[in-house]
């Protein structure tokens, strides 16, 4: 394979695993191959920039394995929780595992697929993706990588030419096939399902899997299970609740957090009806579906721990339940922490090293946001580095937050020129509409690769 910044490093380790945990399928056979979206950035990260486009729609698109890799794609096997009730007809219905390599950092990630085929587990549907999903998804990753939010990363996008009905979006419309790159795709659904077939060999397989290939720095894989399981509970726990603070932090609503799409890296994956809250809005939902508000933006920190309660659920044939708690008290106290520490990044201004003033900032930040109505990302950009721009703001709106903001120090970067414009950068659903308009009428890419460019660039003035 060709020279490269990284070494291409095969990892298959999933399919030491047996069949209890997936399926060998075949990918669909596409009429064509157009390469719409490849990530050479992410690429790079793996070893995989190095191949050219052909070489790329063969293994991306195609299908063809890639070396030492897996050489028959896996459906993953798992159960989950669907907005509150328990859903044994799950597992991966137009996705496969393709492939698992190490990064520069020594993880394992996997390359996985959304829109690849039918499966086992497809049911009725086609197992197809349309184009505008895989739009909304390179979005979705782009903007969320951009804010400091641990998220899976878009690799590829290829357009399949196949014409697919949908009920909630006008068809006939254009099919896609996406890989996405993330740290595991191992769900608390996938503990759920052994845990539901009383399969406790299974569970323990899975446990020390995901603790030796996953945890490795943080969990000993060979410790007895009351000790290991009770462990990774409160290592997958205190990832999700730092991802959720993000969450809060970007305004940013996934909309669907049924336990299959929790993975227990805590990773944020697998974007469908997703919104980035245009104001401040705790009942804001992203998903028409949501009609009791369950996964509102306000609601998906509880949301969250619902959801490791579950998991916690999986481990009692292993410990007792006063054990497994104990685990999650730190829970919402973790996601604070990240919520203050996502505001302060934002804000372009040292992160609080007081756990309290961390506390005021965000309680006065959110009273700003609601007091003023300004735009959610308006809101950051016009105090960028604790500076105030001139804007629709009242006096009493933004009185306590602006003092508040005082007393912290501008980031070192807090110059930065990217926020000296007027206008904010967003991903409201305006946004995404605008940018999929002339890809849908005349092919034209043109806005989909100046927003990324955007996104990037702010990304790069939030690091500090």
């Amino acid at each position: 394979m060709p020279k490269r910044s990284v070494s291409y490093q095969a990892a298959p380790v999933h399919q030491m695993l047996d069949r209890r945990f997936y399926r060998r399928v075949t990918a669909a056979a596409f009429p064509h191959h157009w390469l719409r979206f490849r990530n050479n950035r992410v690429a790079a990260s793996v070893g995989l920039d190095g191949l050219d486009d052909q070489a790329w729609i063969e293994h991306f698109g195609k299908f063809n394995a890639l070396p030492d890799n897996i050489e028959t794609p896996l459906a993953l096997c798992y159960h989950g929780h669907q907005f509150g009730h328990y859903n044994p007809e799950l597992g991966d219905g137009r996705g496969f595992l393709f492939a698992q390599v190490r990064s520069g950092d020594g993880r394992i990630l996997d390359l996985g697929t959304k829109g690849s085929g039918q499966t086992p587990f497809s049911r009725t549907a086609d197992g197809r993706l349309t184009l505008k999903g895989a739009v909304r998804e390179i979005l979705a990753t782009e903007m969320l990588e951009a804010l400091g939010v641990n998220t899976s990363k878009t690799l590829s996008v290829i357009e399949t030419g196949e014409a697919l009905q949908r009920n909630d979006e006008p068809s006939p419309t254009r099919s896609a096939v996406l890989v996405r790159l993330s740290h595991s795709h191992i769900r608390i659904g996938s503990f759920q399902r052994l845990s539901f077939l009383n399969d406790l060999k299974g569970l323990e397989m899975l446990i020390r899997h995901t603790a030796r290939y996953y945890f490795g720095d943080q969990l000993q894989a060979e410790d007895d299970l009351e000790i290991l399981a009770p462990a990774l509970l409160q290592t997958a726990a205190s990832a999700v609740a730092v991802t959720a603070g993000a969450w809060l932090a970007a305004g940013f609503v996934h909309g669907v957090l049924n336990t299959d799409n929790f993975n227990v890296t805590g990773e944020s994956f697998d974007y469908g009806p997703w919104r980035f809250l245009p104001y401040f809005d705790p009942g804001f939902t992203a998903a028409y579906f949501d009609q009791t508000g369950r996964y509102a933006y306000g609601r998906q920190a509880d949301a969250c721990m619902w959801a490791m309660c579950r998991l916690a659920d999986c481990f009692i044939a292993f410990c007792d339940k006063q054990t497994l708690e104990a685990q999650l008290h730190d829970f919402y106290p973790k996601m604070e922490t990240a919520l203050a520490a996502g505001l302060a990044r934002r804000l372009g201004v040292v992160p609080a090293s007081d756990i309290n003033a961390g506390h005021e900032l965000c309680r006065q930040f959110f009273d700003a946001a609601r007091a003023s109505q300004t735009g959610f990302d308006q809101l950051f950009h016009d105090f960028w580095g604790g500076r105030q721009r001139r804007g629709d703001y009242t006096a009493d709106a933004i009185a306590g937050f602006s003092d508040c903001l005082s007393s912290f120090a501008p980031a070192a970067n807090a110059d930065r020129a990217f926020f000296n414009s007027n206008k904010a950068l967003s991903m409201t659903i305006d946004d995404v509409e605008g940018i999929w308009e002339p890809i849908a009428a005349s092919d034209d890419w043109s806005a989909l690769h100046r927003k990324i460019a955007a996104v990037r660039e702010m990304g790069a003035a939030l690091e500090t």
